[in-house]
């Protein structure tokens, strides 16, 4: 009978989903291939340190993710890795076939492996497998199908199991394992007990054990489903899920949230089921995993899931505030429209509308179980969904429709309509179809009916609005925007005026028109224009301005709090009023993880209310909850995740750890900064953040202290290069940021370029001793410089002052010259002057004589008696002449003058000397001949000499002596 009954329910899973339900919403799934992280494909196990990097269990080694960049550390014998561990320390241990100890930073960051195999008794030195290890305050566990090793104290314990270890897991603060004789024993006081009593079925292999509530452990068997664990006694307790366990194996077990478990399978992916064991959540092959066959479970501290599957790893964003809604899963359709009326969520997508009934206790909608059913009559392009008077109007390819009760009833359907928008004062619609307007009228009764087209515009026009004085503003994709005046009764167009670039637009094409806080808004390429009624034009908007400022915009609508959210550029926003940061009036806020989803001309946002924002995609609808994300609490971190120094070869000089007081820490050991020579003088940084289910939303801003004098603009580049750095201290520090503004803490490390041989301070000491030196050298050589010139400016001052006593001598002597040859002329002037009056003299005694002789001679010719009487006094006169004095004292003046006082010093010398003596001299002194004298002295030749002998006696004179050179040197010789 229980056979049958479950078959019954298996078939009714099977069939139709019914008890297979999940939440409608799905969160983004990442996956990441062997290509992705360069190591084998299978994963088995997944850890998380403190400081949010992720290590995996892989059969190449230790793989380890930091956001941004994968490495591989094998072990040393290259045997593959099934299981890890990470204590409080950050030592990661890790077991291989023969090997086993931990991985651990060194003092440069990078991981190196420590073997512990030295401690295992000789003979259990050889082992296969470790497939898992548990850490136990100070003590770690590692299971091999032969045995468990307890580690401790640096010494290891060997736990043998007769049938082989199946199963090894800490949960709380007790260590479980199971072998297939015992059962399920825990160790207590260095012992393995068993405490559970006889398991409930044969052969039954534990694969997980998870805190369950109220003491109660909630255990995963491989092949016999969930039991729960409570007071050492196993329940099996008929679940939901049961059926789809029933014929699957399950691999694992984690608590991932309150009331909330996962079931990691062999075929079915991740089960996601609450504390009743209902399915909540779904993920496999269908929903987007590589492969449904999961070997482990993590839940990160983000509360998001990591999957190591038997073909790569898988992310699954489950703690998100985006998540997908597929309407028809499977097959990928375009939504263009969403609404939520009378209880139900309805769907338009390229191929007709869906809808499915929602819990209206559920605040957020994408946890509504279900799955959605399509909407009759509706096959087709959906293009828009509007509710008005308390009805659903559904535009669409084949026309006007209402919705009741999941049919679609057609209003009018001779063309296509895009939108509906209801007039003001009135219970008509108007609405925008692919030939121009098209009037839906409202009866008595509440139903509306065909109006007829509008005549007088044939344009297609997709997006239509009215404003408050019942003026409808109409825009065509490549026309440009219109406004269309109606008549009374509604039933033509009046009148309408296009607006072009004439008018104020960027372009005619790409408008889009709005009527939003009683402005006409015109979306565009430029960004927001809005219309001037005074100048009849579309101007600028002062406000829009500064938030898009010519950036495309594609769509704007309000919420049920005049946010205004839009699309621009393909990046998905909103203008919320509600918060004012900084004093500002608004704050822009973009959703990264929405960039390039929405329908590219269609563009669609629904925000029904801060919990549920629905935005149209090319495949299904983003599910949005607006209020979780503005309020996520995780914190941001930034890792720093390498730094290489770059030479003639790259070297890695840190390898993402910062190692403290022994413990791997947060923040580098400022005793442990790294010195490099100057040649390694280029560097490459790379950093991540550990936000990994907001990738798109981080960007980051670095600081080079010592070279950087401001931080970089923001950017989602995750590395950064410096060449060519001058030696000195420098700090490399990074922060990142999310798109609310949240920043990370800064992240510094700090290396030394140390100076060049040429650069040390020695160097420049010798540089300065050098220097000193030249300066000492240069002074002592001025010195000597300035000594040799002081000493050649003295001998150019001597030579010059010599030159000038030269030529002051020569000038001198040429005065003397010219003096001497003055008075050589003077002298030789009254030498002619004296020779002159001596001639005279000599002349006139010549004269005399020869007078006094003539008349001697005609007395005694004439012989006249008493003749020499009567010429007595002729003769007397002519005595007298010749013995005149005057004419002597002249020429002794004369003579004396010429002659130094040649006279003056003979007669001083010799005062002996009669005048007739010094005349004698003065005669010898003018070298006159004896005759001369003898005229001049008018005596005779013989008188002459005897005057000559008289004078010598007086002088004692020798006879060889010459008078005339006695005279000379007697003149000279002083007395």
């Amino acid at each position: 009978m229980n056979k049958v009954i479950f078959g019954i329910v298996f078939y009714l899973y099977c069939t139709t989903g019914v008890i297979a339900q999940t939440t409608i919403g799905l969160p983004a799934i990442r996956k990441y291939k062997s290509t992705d992280y360069g190591a084998a494909t299978q994963i088995y196990d997944a850890k998380q340190d403190k400081n949010g990097i992720l290590y995996f269990a892989n059969n190449d080694g230790l793989l380890t993710f930091d956001g941004n960049y994968w490495k591989v550390y094998p072990m040393p014998n290259h045997t593959s890795i099934k299981s890890l561990a990470i204590d409080a320390s950050g030592k990661i241990y890790v077991g291989g076939q023969d090997e086993v100890g931990y991985f651990y930073p060194n003092q440069y960051g990078v991981l190196k492996f420590h073997s512990i195999k030295q401690l295992l008794p000789i003979k259990a030195r050889q082992f296969a497998d470790i497939w898992d290890i548990v850490i136990d305050s100070n003590q770690v566990f590692f299971r091999t199908i032969e045995a468990v090793f307890q580690y401790k104290n640096n010494y290891i314990n060997v736990f043998d199991a007769s049938d082989g270890w199946r199963f090894l897991t800490r949960v709380d603060q007790t260590v479980f394992a199971y072998d297939n004789d015992t059962g399920l024993l825990a160790f207590e006081n260095g012992h393995w007990v068993p405490k559970f009593g006889k398991m409930p079925a044969p052969n039954m292999r534990i694969t997980g054990i998870t805190n369950f509530g109220n003491d109660t452990l909630l255990i995963a068997t491989q092949k016999q489903g969930l039991y729960l664990l409570h007071n050492h006694t196993f329940t099996k307790k008929p679940m939901p899920i049961d059926p789809i366990l029933a014929n699957d194996l399950l691999n694992c077990a984690q608590k991932i949230d309150s009331d909330r478990y996962a079931i990691g399978t062999a075929a079915n992916g991740v089960l996601v089921i609450d504390g009743k064991g209902n399915l909540i959540q779904r993920f496999s092959n269908q929903e987007g995993l590589q492969n449904s066959n999961v070997n482990h479970i993590l839940a990160d501290h983000d509360k998001n899931l990591w999957l190591a599957l038997e073909n790569g790893i898988s992310f699954v964003n489950y703690n998100t505030a985006i998540k997908s809604i597929y309407p028809v899963k499977g097959n990928q359709t375009v939504s263009t429209a969403i609404k939520i009326f009378d209880q139900k969520l309805y769907i338009g997508t390229s191929n007709g509308l869906f809808s499915i009934p929602f819990d209206a206790s559920k605040n957020d909608i994408s946890y509504c179980k279900g799955s959605f059913t399509p909407v009759a009559n509706t096959k087709g392009q959906v293009w828009s969904l509007t509710e008005l008077n308390h009805q659903l109007f559904m535009g669409h390819q084949d026309g006007a429709f209402t919705v009741k009760n999941n049919t679609a009833f057609p209003l009018m359907n001779h063309q296509g309509v895009w939108s509906f928008q209801p007039l003001p004062n009135s219970q008509d619609i108007i609405s925008g179809t692919y030939t121009g307007l098209e009037l839906i009228r409202s009866s008595i009764n509440g139903l509306y009916t065909d109006g007829g087209k509008l005549g007088g515009l044939y344009e297609s026009l997709d997006n239509i609005a009215v404003d408050n004085d019942g003026t409808v503003w109409a825009s065509h994709p490549y026309r440009g925007i219109f406004r269309i005046q109606l008549s009374a009764d509604r039933k033509t167009v009046t009148a309408y005026t296009k607006y072009t670039q004439s008018n104020g637009l960027p372009s005619i094409q790409n408008n889009h028109v709005y009527f939003l806080n009683g402005e006409i808004l015109a979306a565009t390429e430029k960004g927001i224009y809005e219309y001037d009624r005074a100048a009849n034009k579309f101007i600028i908007s002062a406000f829009f301005k500064p938030i898009f400022k010519n950036a495309a915009v594609a769509y704007l609508t309000k919420d049920n709090k005049d946010n205004i959210w839009f699309v621009s550029n393909r990046r998905v926003g909103i203008i919320n009023f509600s918060k004012k940061p900084n004093k500002e009036p608004y704050e822009v806020i973009y959703f990264p993880e929405l960039t390039d989803q929405t329908v590219k001309g269609s563009e669609f946002i629904y925000p029904y209310n801060d919990e549920n924002i629905f935005i149209g995609s090319n495949d299904g609808v983003f599910h949005l909850n607006y209020s979780q994300y503005t309020q996520s609490s995780t914190p941001l971190k930034v890792i720093l995740s390498t730094v290489k120094a770059i030479a003639e070869k790259d070297s890695l000089i840190y390898g993402g750890y910062f190692f403290n007081a022994g413990n791997a820490g947060a923040d580098q050991n400022l005793k442990q900064v790294i010195s490099l020579p100057n040649r390694w003088n280029s560097f490459h940084f790379e950093y991540s953040s550990s936000l990994y289910a907001q990738k798109s939303n981080v960007e980051f801003s670095y600081k080079l202290k010592g070279f950087d004098k401001v931080w970089s603009a923001w950017s989602p580049k995750t590395e950064k290069d410096y060449t060519n750095l001058p030696y000195g201290i420098y700090t490399f520090s990074v922060i990142a940021r999310n798109n609310l503004g949240t920043a990370s803490q800064p992240v510094n490390y700090t290396f030394i370029v140390t100076p060049a041989w040429y650069q040390t301070a020695w160097i420049y000491l010798l540089y300065l001793l050098i220097v000193i030196i030249l300066i000492r050298v240069v002074i002592l050589w001025q010195r000597r410089r300035f000594a040799i010139h002081q000493k050649k400016y003295e001998e150019e001052q001597a030579r010059l002052s010599y030159l000038h006593s030269l030529e002051l001598d020569r000038s001198e002597k040429e005065i003397i010259s010219l003096q001497k040859q003055k008075l050589e002329a003077e002298l030789e002037f009254k030498n002619k002057e004296l020779a002159t009056m001596t001639m005279n003299l000599v002349e006139r005694g010549g004269i005399l004589l020869s007078i006094k002789e003539a008349l001697l001679k005609l007395i005694k010719k004439i012989n006249i008696p008493n003749a020499e009487f009567e010429f007595r006094s002729v003769f007397r006169t002519l005595n007298e002449l010749e013995k005149s004095v005057d004419d002597w004292n002249h020429f002794a003046i004369y003579f004396d003058q010429v002659h130094n006082n040649f006279l003056g010093t003979i007669k001083a010398k010799f005062p002996d000397l009669s005048s007739t003596d010094l005349k004698l001299c003065a005669y010898l002194r003018l070298n006159l001949s004896s005759k001369e004298i003898a005229q001049l002295m008018n005596i005779s030749l013989k008188g002459v000499e005897i005057s000559r002998y008289r004078m010598r006696k007086k002088l004692n004179l020798a006879t060889e002596v010459n008078l005339y050179d006695f005279l000379i040197e007697a003149a000279k010789k002083p007395q």
